[in-house]
């Protein structure tokens, strides 16, 4: 068993093209033993974003701190603390924070993408 702050894991900006004012960390990977999921935080600044993309792979998302929105189908949906959201596989997404505060999220991922 593992148990840990995320706040001890280093942050690291989005690496992908698009993003703007976000990092992750890695907060259960393979380092840690894990086999079948990975969870990640997300912290978006006011302004900031993921870049508009894809992937084959579903993945869950918890809202904990703040609000922001999520691009799906060309339109944004706003969402807050405590709300859950589903992406299914080849779902265009994207997160974005429009608001003041800083948006903290939960990302589950499959080990296997």
């Amino acid at each position: 068993m593992i148990i840990k702050k995320y706040s001890d894991v280093k942050a690291e900006p989005v690496p992908e093209s698009g993003a703007k004012k976000a990092t992750l960390r890695w907060v259960i990977s393979e380092k840690d033993g894990a086999k079948n999921f990975f969870m990640r935080v997300f912290e978006i600044e006011p302004g900031g974003c993921t870049p508009l993309h894809q992937h084959p792979w579903e993945h869950e998302m918890f809202v904990f701190q703040g609000e922001g929105s999520i691009v799906r189908e060309g339109k944004e949906v706003n969402v807050s603390e405590g709300e859950v959201i589903f992406i299914p596989p080849d779902e265009e997404h994207q997160v974005k924070n429009p608001f003041s505060k800083t948006l903290k999220l939960i990302c589950l991922i499959p080990s296997r993408k």
